[in-house]
């Protein structure tokens, strides 16, 4: 048994399929017995008035036939009910029930019984007012400071306070600036009725304001005849507390001071009679009711806050002193004193469901019994042991989780079909006629029922999907489901790669979320088309296989010029952005050429040649083929690049700088303008109008400039990821590296998807080129013992991250190894190829072997044409 959760004393379920609101629950002594027991007066929108007196034989009984005392069905939707002194010559309490155009005043009386059925009650209507508007809610109260009598106040749902005197209607007033009605609440202390209106803000009107302001009736009059017909409706206070209000509630257990308790959305304050905030508390939860009930201690309150999380909080002042569960989310709640029983907490939800409860703990009856002792069998524990443990082996060798089991939950299969006969590349902007489009077809089957499914699709830009989300509710045992989307080239320029991935997360009948994935390839027809072969190009790469040359038109079908030559060993390739590739293999050697005017336009062509060459000697059966780099690394044509991209990062800090600045003076001088107007006294603009003119067109040509060079700058982002593609490609052909050697090179420059302001690339890769440098990659415990900075801060310029990548090719050239193993930072006896010397320590020692490091990098100029510093000053600034 939990101690936070409320203790039933006795509920009940109201009625089926009523509805309720706070004002449906009052507690009193309605029927006037003089025993000082509460009543419980319940109505709901469906007209039905229920008063009960609980008397539960045990704790948690529900409700006996005993208990209700009367239940009427008024017809008409009950909005409010209360309990005071409504009937003049009287001070017998009378029970008010608010209908939407109706208020009706009820004598409620018990008549002793001759039989063992009880006492019967029954209700007396005294009088009823018809209403002209319609009704939102009531409050009553001795108004101007009566005695022995309560007015009642109805506000109606256009803004108009009526004001009842008993049997006989007042006077009606219009509250000022109304939009829509909010709850209303009356402080006798301070004979004045509280607000919180459509502005959100609450409000305070005197009651002698409201009685001798201008009649309602008269609002349609002009504005000369309502200031003759009386005072105009001035507000008392005003507090804005910047949320809508879900209840007013007006205390006052010390008779120098009231409070004034507002429950909003999110907080609830406690004001002063003045509107001074006392305090306010941020709530965690969202509320749906609240009381406050006593004072405990001088100068504090105690408060009931019901939210939607089943939960009932007691608060003092702004301490949470308790918090007790509920079986329902309340509505309404009240305390009273039923059947001797002070304190009892009654609540209400919006279903009906009515429940007295209270707080604190049962005592526990629960004994543990006693344990039989017994005389332990040793021999039998051991065998039960040996048992044990042989299960634990067999799970051990066996794996905890058999993979196969959880796999089969779900297969999800992707096909590329051919490509479409009518492209679906509406908005393509590639600067051709049209865009072709491929379409793609992903096929779900699950084992087992499963919910919630969701596929997602991705691919690399500035290729686009014409669908990239697809919702599965439900997927009963197997279930097979197949998408299809079209994919095709949005923008005139070469994607990074034309691998796509599907990934769908889904929830196994345990609960237990999984995502599962599959990635498929597309063509090369997507993005390119045949084009001429050109016999120059700025930037060429040579490709070394061990096998005898093949023919391209095999590899590449579908693009040569030459249909009917077998043996074609030159292709064009053409982008469908503009650029050209051509694919050379040589007759006599081993070798393919793949040569283009752009850089990164190699590496499509480059990684296509060698997927394709690996496809077709697997189909032949060999499986020693292996492919080689040994030209030169072009890291000069890589940095490039690098300093491309760093400069339209740069450019972009500089516009945006640049465009805050004419912001701010752009609303400088629209505030200067705005005090020129107001002035009573025109004055000359001096040449404002023209000077905010000019700010305005400077702000958006900034605006449209700084959209220009993100596009830029993306643009740059992708050429730079292809780049980097190609570079890792050329390491790992050139080192012979392993794919997981490739895969730690991959996670090192490719760190990101999305390239922003405030995480960009390169400082990205500097502290990841920077990681590997002083771990696997490391010569001595002097480097390991450099720490690096945790925090990633735009570089100055991209010269330190150069110099460290033209390191790391370097220690690689030496016979380092990429490992991310445990012992990866201890310090390496790197056993290099004949030829090869350490890295100079010294200026003297690097001059002194420049001529061997000269011989080994026969094939590596690049490497030599800025020879590094000292590794000393290169590693000195990995922890700058």
């Amino acid at each position: 048994m939990s101690l936070f959760k409320a203790r039933d004393w006795w509920s009940t379920l109201l009625g089926e399929k009523e509805e309720f609101d706070q004002g449906c629950l009052c507690l009193a002594d309605v029927d006037n017995s003089g025993s000082g027991q509460d009543k419980i007066i319940v109505s709901s929108f469906m007209g039905y008035l229920r008063i009960f007196n609980p008397r539960p034989v045990k704790v948690g009984d529900g409700a006996q036939a005993e208990d209700l005392l009367l239940e009427v069905h008024l017809r008409d939707p009950i909005l409010q009910v209360e309990v005071g002194k409504f009937v003049s010559c009287t001070e017998m309490l009378h029970l008010a029930v608010l209908h939407s155009r109706k208020l009706c005043v009820y004598f409620v009386s018990g008549t002793l019984g001759n039989v063992e059925h009880g006492n019967q009650y029954q209700m007396k209507l005294m009088y009823e007012h018809h209403l002209q508007r319609t009704a939102c809610n009531m409050t009553c109260g001795p108004f101007g400071g009566v005695k022995g009598r309560d007015l009642i106040c109805i506000q109606s749902m256009d803004g108009m306070l009526m004001v009842f005197e008993q049997e006989s209607y007042a006077f009606g007033r219009f509250l000022p600036g109304f939009l829509l009605p909010g709850p209303l609440a009356y402080s006798s202390r301070t004979d004045s009725f509280i607000t919180v209106s459509s502005c959100r803000q609450v409000e305070s009107y005197k009651y002698q304001v409201l009685a001798f302001a201008t009649d309602a009736d008269k609002r349609e009059e002009t504005e000369q005849q309502k200031l003759g017909s009386g005072k105009r409706l001035v507000v008392d206070w005003t507090l804005n507390i910047g949320e809508q209000a879900l209840d007013i509630c007006i205390v006052s257990f010390n008779q120098s001071a009231s409070s004034v308790f507002v429950l909003g959305e999110r907080n609830f304050f406690c004001l002063k009679d003045n509107g001074q905030i006392r305090f306010m508390k941020k709530l965690d939860c969202s509320p749906s009711c609240f009381l406050p009930y006593c004072s405990v201690s001088e100068g504090t309150i105690n408060t009931l806050i019901g939210n939607h999380n089943h939960m009932l909080h007691i608060y003092q002042d702004v301490t949470l002193k308790w918090a007790t569960q509920l079986p329902h989310i309340p509505v309404a709640v009240r305390v009273g004193t039923l059947h001797d029983l002070k304190g009892v907490i009654v609540t209400l939800s919006d279903d009906g469901h009515l429940q007295c409860s209270y707080l604190g703990t049962d005592p526990s009856l629960f004994q543990a019994p006693k344990v039989e002792s017994r005389e332990l069998n040793y021999e039998e524990l051991d065998v039960e042991l040996k048992e044990l443990q042989k299960v634990i082996r067999d799970v051990k060798s066996q794996g905890v989780w058999p993979m196969t089991e959880r796999e089969d939950d779900l297969k999800v299969s992707a096909m590329v079909l051919r490509i479409d006969s009518v492209s679906q590349a509406t908005d393509a902007d590639v600067g051709t006629d049209s865009s072709p489009s491929i379409t793609v077809k992903v096929t779900l089957q699950s084992r087992v029922a499963l919910q919630k499914a969701k596929l997602s699709v991705y691919v690399q830009p500035p290729l686009a999907l014409t669908c990239d989300h697809f919702s599965f509710d439900f997927m009963a045992p197997e279930m097979t489901k197949t998408v299809t989307f079209s994919v095709y080239l949005k923008r005139s320029y070469t994607p990074s790669e034309l691998e796509g991935n599907a990934v769908v997360s889904y929830s196994r009948p345990t609960g237990i979320p999984r995502v599962i994935q599959c990635k498929f390839r597309l063509p090369l027809k997507l993005i390119c088309l045949p084009g001429q072969p050109s016999k120059s190009a700025s930037h060429k790469l040579t490709i070394d296989t061990n096998k005898s040359p093949v023919s391209l038109l095999s590899l590449f079908p579908g693009f040569s010029s030459q249909p009917d030559d077998d043996q074609v060993n030159v292709m064009g390739f053409c982008f469908l952005g503009g650029s050209r590739v051509t694919l050379l293999a040589s007759k006599t050697s081993q070798r393919y050429r793949i040569q283009s005017e752009q850089f990164e336009d190699l590496w499509l062509i480059t990684n296509e040649l060698i997927l394709h060459l690996q496809e077709y000697f697997e189909k032949q059966g060999i499986k020693d083929f292996a492919c080689s780099f040994s030209g030169s690394m072009p890291l000069q044509e890589y940095f490039e690049l690098i300093d491309h991209h760093f400069e339209l990062r740069i450019n972009g800090e500089k516009l945006e700088e640049l465009l805050s600045e004419r912001a701010v003076q752009f609303r400088a001088i629209q505030r200067r303008l705005l005090t020129r107007f107001k002035d009573k006294t025109p004055a000359p603009l001096q040449h404002l109008d023209t000077l905010l003119d000019g700010t305005y067109k400077q702000v958006i040509a900034l605006a449209e400039a700084v959209e220009e060079n993100q596009a830029n700058l993306f643009q740059a982002f992708t050429r730079l990821k292809s780049a980097t593609h190609l570079v890792i490609l050329l390491i790992g052909l050139w080192q012979k590296l392993s794919p997981d050697q490739v895969a730690i090179l991959e996670a090192a420059f490719l760190p990101l998807q999305e390239d922003t302001q405030e995480l960009g690339w390169e400082e990205t890769v500097d502290a990841a080129v920077s990681h590997l440098l002083k771990t696997c990659l490391s010569k001595s415990s002097k480097e390991q013992a450099l720490n690096l900075s945790s925090h990633l801060n735009v570089p100055k310029d991209t010269s330190r991250l150069k110099k460290h990548i033209t390191l790391l090719c370097d220690r690689l050239a030496k016979g380092g190894r990429l490992c991310l193993s445990a012992d990866a930072a201890a310090p390496q006896t790197i056993v290099m190829p004949g030829g090869c010397t350490p890295i100079p320590e010294s200026d003297l020692e690097e001059r002194s072997a420049e001529q061997d490091s000269t011989e080994w990098f026969t094939n590596h100029r690049l490497l030599i044409a800025e020879p590094p510093a000292a590794e000393d000053s290169a590693l000195q600034g990995l922890s700058e």
